[in-house]
């Protein structure tokens, strides 16, 4: 690989080194098996880790400066859909694992301030964010909390910072006092949230109360769950206005598995629209979003879709195919 290989692809990486990082918490450190360079991440950036029969997403939690690592942390989920169980119970130092990306839809904006709400393995998508926010001199505190202290990752890496980070253990302290961290919307603070469902809708409907619109910034590790009625899908056409094709899509299918079967090839990676690989620009027609990625706003600016999920509200959706 060379410093030009920049660009988002599937790489084949070695596993360098596989450390325990908490209970249930393994970080996996990732190379170029030829020692070269990786293509460039910032903080918020994820990768796919591509197992056998399976593709999953990982915040990476190191430093953005190591063009030569890759690191992700991986918690050890007592219900696994496979992927964590594989990576705890079988993944060893020099195997080969595809990865895809970086992407990011979770980067860290300009701010004079920021305040990092992270429960559990939340936290390793902030790690980076609160370097970057360190080495620009802006404001920054962050709260972390967990049920245990021992299942709490990378306390040892947090302690440097002093007081700016709160440590809540939940079994010592309760659970995250919200309405102290954001009863008060502040302007000039982004706030910055990665952990568990509840812990995101909580402080979404916070920050929905009097903070501004574009203050808050989440990641999501599982999609959204929509009430949609079967009975009300509705048929539309695709228009990929680069291949100058005209696909149609069935109300009981995906945009995605449509294309393909056209012939008009799409990434995609998770299927449930969190990852961003299948995301497409909208250049004519309204989509109706469904997936757990864009942001209020850039829904309602309708600019991109990801077309795993989302579907269209107008008979007729031109992409940018």
């Amino acid at each position: 690989m060379t410093e030009d290989d920049t660009e988002e692809g599937v790489l084949e990486l070695r596993v360098e080194q596989l450390r325990r990082e908490a209970d249930g918490v393994l970080s996996v450190t990732l190379a170029d098996p030829d020692g070269g360079l990786l293509p460039a991440w910032e903080p918020g950036a994820h990768i796919d880790l591509e197992l056998p029969g399976l593709v999953r997403q990982y915040s990476l939690c190191g430093d953005p400066a190591d063009r030569f690592t890759y690191t992700v942390a991986v918690l050890r989920e007592a219900a696994s859909r496979g992927g964590s169980a594989l990576i705890h119970d079988e993944l060893r130092p020099g195997d080969l694992v595809e990865v895809g990306g970086p992407r990011n839809h979770f980067a860290l904006v300009p701010a004079e301030r920021y305040l990092f709400v992270a429960g559990g393995i939340g936290i390793t998508p902030i790690l980076p964010m609160i370097a970057a926010a360190e080495a620009a001199g802006a404001a920054w505190r962050l709260a972390y909390g967990g049920r245990r202290r021992a299942t709490m990752a990378f306390l040892d890496r947090l302690a440097a910072y002093g007081d700016r980070v709160d440590v809540v253990v939940e079994a010592e302290d309760g659970p995250l006092d919200l309405a102290a961290l954001l009863g008060t919307p502040r302007h000039g603070t982004a706030v910055y949230c990665c952990g568990p469902e509840g812990l995101l809708d909580a402080v979404e409907e916070r920050c929905a109360a009097g903070w501004p619109e574009d203050a808050l910034h989440l990641e999501r590790f599982k999609a959204k769950t929509f009430d949609v009625d079967p009975s009300a899908e509705r048929a539309f056409e695709v228009i990929c206005a680069r291949s100058q094709l005209t696909v149609p899509v069935p109300a009981a299918r995906p945009i995605v598995d449509c294309l393909d079967e056209a012939g008009v090839s799409v990434p995609t990676a998770c299927r449930e629209g969190i990852c961003g690989s299948c995301e497409v620009k909208i250049l004519d027609g309204v989509a109706e979003h469904r997936d757990s990625l864009l942001s209020h706003a850039e829904q309602e600016a309708g600019q991109t879709l990801m077309v795993c999920v989302s579907r269209s509200r107008s008979d007729r959706l031109v992409l940018d195919l």
